[in-house]
């Protein structure tokens, strides 16, 4: 983590956090290696069950800082050139390291979320704004293209040529419109509310189900069918010998609270 990139962890609760509101929580390349470490770190943590990504102030992110970045062009080209052994460079894994996590990730969105902030945003399991939050695919100001994993995030969420639309123009939209074409989950005027009342559902259930269903969608969505339904019988057949099966099943049988144990998928 790094002094603009801060990591709280509060129970089963990691609370992640931009913080660099003078300057509008925009990117540099210490805090994209800091998002990078403290995913790393939640991955290696088997007690934490949930993520919150947050901007501190006002504003969730306005992407980038060009300005900082420019600053020091030889980590700029360092983070450009791809991991083989992960497939993304250092920007993309920013991003992509959430949807790597095993567990889900919730994005609480305020304020502006532009360009790679937005691409932060949409690596996240779920995004909770609020009506006048205003978001853009800035990329296009510039002259460039979200590659921050943005291609892919943004295309399983909404219609081709919504995103094809909204990342040629850069226009701005704000929460109702970003719910209605299905880039957010919710809007409301208190999206850590709405956040906090998702936590607790999620901590009612066996995290080894909720890492489960996870990695279930997440990669049947590309899979064909006879291969998604291979990877649904084994991620059942490993839920079922687990121990938090059984308490779920002794829970439910007995009309109690499970005390669930450590995640073990």
């Amino acid at each position: 983590m790094t002094s603009h990139v801060t990591l709280r962890v509060d129970g089963q609760v990691a609370r992640v956090t931009l913080s660099r509101p003078e300057k509008l929580n925009g990117l540099t390349i210490d805090m994209l290696n800091g998002l990078t470490a403290a995913a790393r770190h939640i991955a290696s943590d088997n007690s934490i069950r949930v993520v919150v990504l947050s901007g501190e102030g006002d504003t969730f992110s306005t992407g980038l800082d060009f300005a900082a970045a420019g600053k020091d062009p030889a980590r700029v080209v360092a983070n450009f050139i791809p991991l083989p052994w992960l497939g993304t460079n250092g920007f993309q894994e920013a991003c992509w390291a959430w949807r790597r996590l095993r567990v889900p990730v919730i994005a609480v969105i305020q304020g502006r979320c532009y360009g790679g902030g937005l691409q932060l945003a949409l690596a996240a399991d779920f995004r909770f704004t609020t009506p006048d939050a205003e978001f853009s695919i800035l990329e296009a100001k510039w002259g460039l293209i979200p590659d921050m994993s943005g291609s892919v995030t943004l295309s399983q969420l909404i219609g081709i040529d919504t995103a094809k639309r909204l990342t040629m123009t850069g226009e701005m939209f704000d929460g109702f419109y970003a719910k209605e074409i299905g880039l957010v989950t919710q809007v409301s005027a208190d999206p850590e509310a709405d956040a906090s009342e998702l936590i607790d559902q999620i901590l009612s259930r066996s995290p080894d189900s909720v890492a489960a269903t996870k990695t279930l969608f997440d990669k049947a969505w590309s899979m064909v069918p006879r291969r998604a339904f291979g990877l649904e019988r084994r991620l059942q057949l490993r839920l079922m010998r687990g121990p938090n099966f059984a308490i779920a099943r002794k829970a439910g049988i007995d009309k109690t609270e499970p005390q669930f144990k450590a995640r073990s998928i």
